[in-house]
């Protein structure tokens, strides 16, 4: 009796936080502390938090599409939510460097998986976007482990429905403005071209950041200009800090909806090898955490971090990257407190 009551105390104990109150004595999900829970333990969910089957009465919410078959390269992404989880052991609670407190400001789980369909493309977006629309539908910002950058075409279908066209901010080498390829006009290459011809986008505070590579075409960026895209070359962001940009996307996007999409091949693959379609001479880590950290004060209704494919990267560094990344998206999320 006696051991069995110090059981249900400990439980109690790591239910409410581990022995730290919140600042604002909150109730919230937390991560548990490896101070006492070994990291290895539990169900392998984002940051291991709780996994509940819907958004409802959650603030944000882990969400994982493993959907790699709109990849022109190396498969793989479809592990990426999988591994992303499992890095994620090594996140914490609070955000020693900018303060920021998600876990004691908002209600977070790991939802699961949208259950996909690999064999169909377009079936696997209708799927997606029903699940979104469902997850937006209860005022849940939904935070997605990718997955190939096809998942944000439905993804922002179901955003837009609720919220009309939105501003992006999207982290990429590729500007995936492409129309076809094979005759196919839905794989990770055309997203944001089928956004704009749905209106999902609000073309004006679009800005695309850490484009590069080689081409097919003489005029690659044309499209994204035409559109009135904000397109930042990589060449303009070698050797520098990206917090003056910020400042200007910032003024950009003004006070109405902003999505975040960020592919983890925006990176150089010196730190994010693990992804299907690298390029060099990509941004450094730090730079993306000053364009995400850049984002705080937006209105921002989602995000997402695609392309990981773990088997490239046997050190785990991708996801491990990619879970950091998408920890920081939280705590750039509206109603975020700072300790």
């Amino acid at each position: 009796s006696s051991s069995l009551g110090r059981s249900v105390g400990l439980l109690r104990l790591l239910a409410l936080g581990h022995g730290t109150s919140c600042r604002w004595g909150s109730q919230f999900n937390v991560p548990p502390s490896a101070q006492f829970t070994a990291r290895p333990v539990g169900i392998c969910s984002m940051m291991k938090l709780p996994v509940q089957v819907s958004a409802e009465g959650l603030n944000a919410a882990f969400v994982g599409v493993p959907l790699d078959t709109g990849t022109s390269n190396r498969p793989g992404a479809r592990f990426g939510p999988r591994h992303i989880r499992a890095e994620s052991a090594m996140v914490r609670r609070y955000n020693s460097s900018t303060g920021a407190a998600p876990f004691d400001s908002l209600r977070v789980a790991d939802i699961g998986d949208v259950n996909v369909n690999l064999y169909n493309l377009p079936d696997s977006c209708r799927l997606i976007r029903e699940s979104y629309q469902r997850i937006v539908a209860s005022s849940c910002v939904p935070l997605t482990l990718g997955g190939d950058h096809t998942i944000t075409y439905p993804i922002l279908q179901a955003v837009a429905e609720k919220h009309g066209p939105v501003g992006l901010v999207h982290v990429d080498a590729h500007t995936d403005t492409s129309n076809r390829a094979l005759g196919e006009k839905i794989y990770h290459g055309t997203p944001f071209r089928r956004c704009v011809e749905e209106g999902l986008l609000e073309c004006s505070r679009v800005v695309q950041i850490g484009i590069r590579g080689s081409s097919y075409d003489p005029n690659p960026y044309q499209y994204c200009w035409d559109q009135g895209f904000r397109v930042v070359l990589a060449e303009e962001c070698w050797m520098k800090s990206l917090v003056p940009l910020m400042g200007e996307v910032r003024k950009q996007m003004g006070d109405k909806p902003v999505y975040i999409s960020f592919d983890i091949d925006g990176l150089d693959p010196a730190y994010a090898p693990g992804t299907g379609t690298p390029e060099i001479a990509g941004l450094t880590p730090v730079q993306a955490l000053e364009i995400i950290r850049g984002c705080k004060g937006l209105n921002i209704v989602g995000c997402d971090l695609v392309e990981v494919a773990p088997m490239y990267d046997v050190s785990g560094n991708t996801a491990l990257l990619a879970a950091n990344l998408l920890f920081e998206m939280l705590c750039v999320l509206p109603g975020v407190k700072t300790m």
